[in-house]
């Protein structure tokens, strides 16, 4: 079932950008959830809503938009300067949680490693369904996410159906990669879920950042399991809720 949040909020970054958010309440104010969507997703989105229905069950959800996504100002950068965005989140959830954990799908999955590598501040971290290197065009779906990205009738196409404003030109400098930024999150807890059906990002990728990755970690290969928000199970959230309440500080 889906519930609404207790109250919205607009999040500033530090290079200013206005970060959307809502915040949908927990059973406690010990645990808090920063949960962090998919490219071209939202907090607002029917299938984000739900995740974070459940996830309420175990702990404080505070849910954004990315920048460039949603309600959010800037533009999206695909994963680089979103690192800022949950930093933001992540600042704001500890005013109202002891321990903070983030939650991230896909390109959310891969913000919140760099995040947990690069700022810290989090108990633990969720990665689901998320790449281990960038300008991976391996898949189908990928071929698809470059080309909105990469070209004009691409860009357009994403603002109009989707919400999503992307900023033009590759990324100078280069972000390290997910993969590359996995052995500096210890001891901070991770946990990594990758379905076996994902069509945008094969298993090897899961692969490649556990291996990368340094203890404590966790790797779930989830069967059937397709990609990212749209196809997450609400067992699955369930199991993620109840992983993310036995992290301790």
């Amino acid at each position: 079932m889906v519930i609404a949040p207790v109250y919205g909020a607009m999040l500033r970054t530090s290079d200013g950008v206005r970060i959307d958010a809502g915040h949908f309440p927990g059973p406690s104010g010990d645990l808090g959830i920063v949960l962090a969507h998919g490219f071209t997703g939202s907090w607002r989105a029917p299938a984000t809503r739900r995740i974070a229905a459940v996830l309420a069950r175990y702990a404080g959800v505070l849910a954004i938009d990315f920048r460039g996504h949603g309600r959010s100002s800037g533009l999206s950068t695909v994963g680089d300067l979103e690192v800022l965005d949950l930093d933001a989140a992540v600042r704001h959830a500890r005013t109202a949680y002891r321990r903070v954990v983030t939650v991230g799908f896909s390109m959310g999955a891969a913000v919140a490693l760099r995040h947990a590598a690069l700022h810290g501040g989090v108990d633990a971290v969720v990665a689901v369904s998320g790449p281990a290197r960038w300008y991976y065009r391996g898949t189908k779906p990928m071929r698809q996410v470059h080309w909105a990205i990469e070209h004009p009738a691409g860009r357009l196409a994403a603002r109009l159906a989707r919400r999503t404003r992307i900023a033009v030109g590759r990324w100078d400098p280069m972000p390290l990669a997910p993969y590359e930024v996995a052995p500096m999150i210890a001891p901070v807890p991770l946990l990594l879920v990758h379905g076996d059906a994902d069509t945008f990002f094969p298993l090897e990728h899961a692969h490649q950042l556990y291996e990368a990755a340094g203890d404590p970690k966790e790797l779930w290969i989830e069967p059937g399991y397709g990609h990212a928000e749209s196809a997450a199970t609400p067992d699955l959230i369930r199991r993620i809720g109840q992983w993310t309440s036995r992290t301790k500080p």
